[in-house]
């Protein structure tokens, strides 16, 4: 089935009771039982039809074991992370979505859990970083805001010679493009608030295991924990993942034209984007990935002057999150990753002056002279 028709056709599809083609909202929290003990639903915390189609599709689309559905990316993350116990050591990518940083570095390290970041680019540094009591490596692969490219079969080997889990978050690349299982992860993560809902109207997060030993621990903490999505958000997420290869394709057209344009600018210093040929990682991104999405970095010198574009643009919408049909801009050091230090941002090349575009769906043409006027007042 290729990918487009997976989109689709995968998971649970449709309603067996009523012929129904769109999977239906099962707004229930708890379900009739015929005997103590005997039911196909207990509770919706547990398990809820349109959560389980969700669940179906997104394990079917990263050709994983199994899938689960949070209330949100960080919820996500936060559930993994309890697969650890207190003690435990894991490496993560040090250019990562400020979120993160922030639940690794002060909620987590509550708990005792010993958090690393390392530049995952660099298979090396990530070996060194390894210690006795390290029990996983956990990647964003292109990274946000700049894009950096992890090698994920060479992580995987790593973890592997190690005997650690290797997780992915392939929110910027989606399943569309880029399935990390297929290249040794064990555990991918998505904000699918972004990309997989695609249309600025669900908070969500997923998960995909590659094991029934996983599913199973997983879904313990899950029903545990209790941070379920519910059954609208779960609709809505389906209904804009049936869409995402049209928007992924039409996205990645509409950003190779603006970044023909970002590149011939003199008075933007550095653009990143995987699409580049000089960009770091290039070749090992086109060989693990089928497309280079739509989220585009480019540094225009100052905080100041960056401020003055993004007050400027009038198609793109300055706001947080990404992957939406519409157009956003931010900017990272004061938005995204403001609560990564200053000088731990500058460390890893988050500059004042660092602007991020996430691409929609607009015509290329009013969008690249949104941004040739918003630059050239700033």
């Amino acid at each position: 089935m290729k990918k487009k028709t997976q989109l689709i056709h995968g998971g649970i599809v449709g309603d067996k009771h009523t012929g129904a083609v769109s999977v239906p909202i099962y707004q229930v929290s708890t379900y009739k039982q015929d005997g103590v003990g005997n039911f196909q639903y207990e509770y919706s915390r547990t398990g809820n039809p349109t959560r389980e189609a969700l669940e179906s599709l997104i394990a079917d689309l990263e050709q994983g074991h199994a899938g689960f559905a949070f209330a949100s990316g960080m919820a996500a993350i936060s559930a993994v992370m309890m697969l650890f116990t207190s003690g435990d050591h894991v490496i993560l990518t040090d250019d990562v979505y400020g979120g993160t940083y922030r639940l690794m570095s002060k909620v987590l390290t509550k708990f005792n859990l010993e958090i690393t970041f390392v530049d995952t680019s660099n298979p090396n540094a990530v070996t060194d970083a390894i210690q006795e009591n390290t029990k996983a490596i956990f990647v964003e692969t292109p990274t946000n805001p700049l894009l950096k490219i992890t090698n994920l079969k060479e992580i995987s080997e790593i973890a592997k010679q190690h005997d650690l889990l290797f997780m992915v978050d392939n929110t910027f690349a989606t399943p569309y493009w880029q399935n990390p299982i297929d290249h040794g992860a064990d555990i991918v993560l998505h904000s699918a608030t972004k990309y997989l809902g695609g249309h600025s109207d669900v908070v969500a997060g997923l998960v995909v295991v590659n094991s029934q030993k996983l599913a199973e621990d997983l879904h313990f903490i899950q029903n545990s924990v209790g941070g379920v999505l519910g059954p609208q958000d779960s609709w809505l997420l389906m209904r804009g993942i049936k869409t995402l290869g049209l928007r992924m394709e039409q996205t990645e057209r509409t950003t190779k034209e603006i970044i023909d344009y970002l590149v011939t600018r003199e008075d933007i210093s550095s653009v990143y984007y995987p699409g580049l040929e000089t960009h770091p990682g290039h070749d090992i991104h086109k060989n693990q990935s089928a497309g280079f999405g739509g989220m585009v970095s480019f540094d225009v010198g100052s905080s100041e002057r960056a401020e003055k574009v993004l007050r400027e643009t009038k198609y793109f919408t300055l706001a947080e999150s990404l992957g939406a049909v519409e157009s956003l801009i931010s900017l990272p050091p004061k938005m995204t990753h403001a609560s990564i230090p200053r000088d731990r941002r500058l460390e890893l090349g988050i500059t004042d002056g660092l602007i991020r575009i996430s691409v929609g769906i607009e015509d290329a043409e009013d969008l690249i002279a949104d941004l040739q006027q918003a630059l050239d007042k700033g």
